[in-house]
């Protein structure tokens, strides 16, 4: 009785986290239907920093401080059990770190767009800081059920952030659309596990690893299973052919919503990704190379050709969302721990340098949906110096430029490839890299090289304090990351030792 009351405790405490993001955003969300949130509204200074929907932006931050050092205080505390369906391991508390950034930024950069958008304010951090808290159950999910559970707590959040703006045709047709096409790819993802238990008798990720290496899962059906599963997780990492839904979703959502999704939900699925295939599906690894080889080159092939002729700039940054799954499926190919460092590495740069961009697409954009093509960037590098020099920063790192957070990244990916022998992947990691120069740096030349139409469309440029508060720390991270990236690498490498302890890993992930 002590045993299980002991167990029920380190559950809860494993959860902390978690718990604190959901009744943080219930609180959140109260507080935005509270008499004194209206009487305040009313009465609005008109500074989006300080007044008004503000005050729920800053409190939802205090929510993601607390869950910061709950993630913290889990590292002092030891797991009773390694098979529980919650796991509280480097890797599930690092993936955390990163969530919780991609949450604080994505905050810090829509008070001004929620302001002037007049956006429910209590309801859009309120699910922010909910679908983060399903990102945090599938990172740290050791069932395939909890798996589900989360990608479930995060997706309807999501869903509903997308076609958040009411007023806005877009934002209802992408929000519809990403539901639609969501629900359908869920389905794969269920029917996967299905597959699975019916293979392997469970769906606790160590007991399926088990099962395969023992040589107990017929293998027609397990083959099925994962390529179920690969849908279902395809859909979410938007990897060619299952990233039709990215280009307009992401053109049609409220531009902070954009930039949540493209780094802190890629991120989430490419966790539970990593855990459930290098750990879960190992033994089958023979099975399931090949499809996640075609699906890595296709992917960085097809869509950096497509963002090369996109002349939107939320939909270039859709494709060259779509592009950087491709770099990260060779990681989730190589299936070593070089790779799996790696891949942690990559996915914390590229929150903060997608975010970076996006901060600043948005106040182009006038904190609306509007001078969004790239010609609208005509001289703003002299118009704006400062900010002109952080997104050209944010570009070079994107398009994985030497000096930067982004460089970094990919060779990490390329070694974890090269320790695989992956020659062919890598050589079209390499090309298709050299290729994104195009469209990156094309946004850069109109900054600096083109004299912009109208004098005083960059007059309207603004910056608030927290905006400037989330792009100090995002180009201090990639520029730290690409000149002193031994400390985040060494971070990266300790959380992803002893990952296929459970499961007899053979491939190298625990040793």
């Amino acid at each position: 009785m002590e045993l299980d009351f002991s167990r029920q405790l380190h559950f809860f405490w494993a959860l902390l986290p978690e718990i604190i993001l959901c009744a943080w955003g219930m609180v959140v969300l109260m507080a935005g239907v509270s008499r004194g949130y209206k009487e305040r509204a009313a009465h609005d200074t008109g500074d989006p920093s300080f007044g008004g929907a503000a005050d729920l932006g800053w409190l939802a931050l205090v929510g993601v401080l607390l869950a910061a050092m709950a993630n913290g205080w889990l590292y002092g505390v030891e797991e009773v059990g390694r098979t529980s369906i919650i796991a509280v391991d480097g890797f599930r508390l690092f993936a955390n770190w990163i969530f919780l950034i991609a949450a604080a930024l994505s905050i810090l950069i829509s008070f001004s767009y929620v302001y002037r958008q007049r956006l429910q304010a209590g309801e859009f951090y309120g699910l922010i800081l909910l679908s983060t808290a399903g990102m945090m159950f599938m990172a740290g999910a050791r069932d395939l059920i909890v798996v589900f559970l989360g990608l479930e707590v995060m997706s309807i959040a999501v869903y509903a952030l997308t076609a958040f703006n009411r007023r806005d045709r877009k934002s209802a047709e992408a929000g519809l659309k990403y539901f639609l096409l969501g629900a359908f790819a869920t389905g794969f993802f269920l029917y996967g596990i299905t597959l699975l238990y019916g293979a392997t008798g469970s769906t606790n990720i160590a007991a399926v690893a088990q099962a395969i290496a023992a040589g107990n899962a017929p293998p027609a059906l397990l083959t099925l299973g994962i390529a179920f599963l690969t849908i279902g997780f395809g859909f979410k990492v938007s990897a060619v052919p299952f990233h039709m839904w990215t280009p307009d979703v992401y053109e049609g959502a409220p531009a902070p919503v954009t930039a949540f999704m493209s780094a802190a939900v890629k991120a989430a699925a490419f966790v539970a990704f990593l855990r459930v295939f290098l750990v879960g599906l190992d033994a089958a690894y023979d099975s399931w190379f090949p499809l996640m080889w075609w699906l890595a080159a296709i992917t960085m092939v097809a869509a950096n050709l497509i963002a090369l002729v996109q002349s939107n700039v939320k939909r270039m940054l859709a494709y060259s969302s779509i592009a950087h799954a491709g770099y990260l499926l060779v990681a989730i190919t190589a299936a070593n721990e070089t790779a799996a460092a790696g891949l942690l590495f990559y996915l914390l740069v590229y929150t903060v340098m997608n975010i970076g961009a996006f901060a600043i697409v948005i106040g182009v954009a006038h904190q609306a949906e509007e001078r969004l093509q790239v010609e609208d960037y005509a001289g703003f590098g002299w118009a704006r110096p400062t900010m002109g020099v952080l997104l050209t920063i944010f570009l070079l790192s994107l398009a994985g430029f030497p000096g930067t957070g982004g460089f970094m990244g990919k060779i990490y990916l390329l070694q974890g490839a090269a320790d695989a022998q992956l020659w062919v992947l890598s050589v079209i990691l390499v090309l298709t890299t050299i290729a994104s120069y195009w469209y990156y740096l094309r946004v850069a030349w109109f900054m600096w090289m083109k004299r912009e139409l109208s004098d005083d469309q960059h007059d309207l440029f603004v910056v608030p304090l927290p905006m400037r508060v989330a792009l100090v720390a995002a180009v201090v991270v990639v520029l730290y990351t690409g000149f002193f990236p031994s400390s985040a690498l060494e971070f990266a490498r300790a959380s992803v030792e002893g990952l296929g302890e459970l499961s007899g890993s053979v491939l190298g992930l625990g040793q």
